[in-house]
């Protein structure tokens, strides 16, 4: 993705997030204007914490948010826990998820929450974070684990949204603990038109205020710039939807 021409340098550092199983490394963005910003908390794709999501999170914060992206498998080693290809091609995903896998089948629900209750601690109390409700969004597994963590926080988080993520995967009643603001962006290879309108169905059911649409001709990992399945307009589609959703939920001044 391309940021905007003319638009200043903004500010990045590693941090180390205290957890209850140790020290979570995870890469910060925000703007440099010395003023308190609306804090959104990024989670990553299966392929984890890496210069594709900095990048992205560099773009976010232009925009006027403190950004924090956590290294999800921090129990395994600091990022990157597996050496990745510049370009993750087809050819590539076989042995990179046969490494992968075993970290992500062991990121348990109940890690991923003790994991989501830190983060956010540690996102709020950030001196260039603003009061207020923050807002997050994930990508693949992060868009599930962007939805736990509004289901577990309702009063904390005011926005979630994911993109190509299982993001229905926690059934009905975790939906219907959620109060943010949702917005669903799907691949069309993840999500037929019916399993769209049962998702939907379910969200209703649930009482969530949601958009959720599929991306017409993308593939699974449409966001992700060094993935075969990067589509640049569907990146787009992603930022023309999750702005404003930020926008009209958070207290960006």
């Amino acid at each position: 993705m391309n940021t905007e021409e003319g638009r200043p340098a903004i500010p990045a550092k590693m941090l180390q997030i205290p957890t209850t199983d140790g020290q979570a490394d995870a890469f910060a963005a925000f703007p440099d204007h010395g003023e308190r910003h609306p804090g959104v908390l990024m989670y990553a794709d299966g392929f984890g914490l890496r210069p594709a999501l900095t990048e992205m999170a560099r773009e976010l914060a232009g925009h006027g948010y403190y950004v924090l992206v956590p290294h999800l498998f921090y129990r395994h080693g600091p990022a990157p826990v597996i050496e990745l290809p510049e370009h993750i091609g087809e050819e590539d995903r076989p042995a990179v998820f046969a490494r992968l896998m075993p970290l992500i089948e062991a990121h348990t629900t109940e890690r991923a929450l003790r994991d989501a209750e830190a983060y956010l601690r540690f996102l709020t109390d950030r001196p260039e974070v603003s009061a207020g409700p923050v807002g997050v969004t994930g990508y693949c597994i992060g868009g599930l684990l962007a939805m736990r963590t509004a289901a577990a926080h309702p009063g904390q988080v005011a926005a979630v949204a994911g993109f190509h993520g299982p993001v229905g995967a926690d059934g009905p009643d975790s939906l219907a603990k959620i109060t943010a603001q949702v917005y669903l962006g799907h691949a069309a290879s993840d999500l037929t038109p019916e399993a769209l309108g049962e998702l939907n169905q379910a969200l209703d059911a649930a009482g969530v205020d949601h958009t959720s649409e599929i991306y017409p001709g993308t593939v699974h990992g449409f966001t992700m710039s060094d993935t075969d399945a990067f589509d640049p307009a569907a990146l787009q589609r992603h930022w023309d939807r999750l702005l404003p959703l930020l926008g009209r939920t958070l207290a960006n001044g």
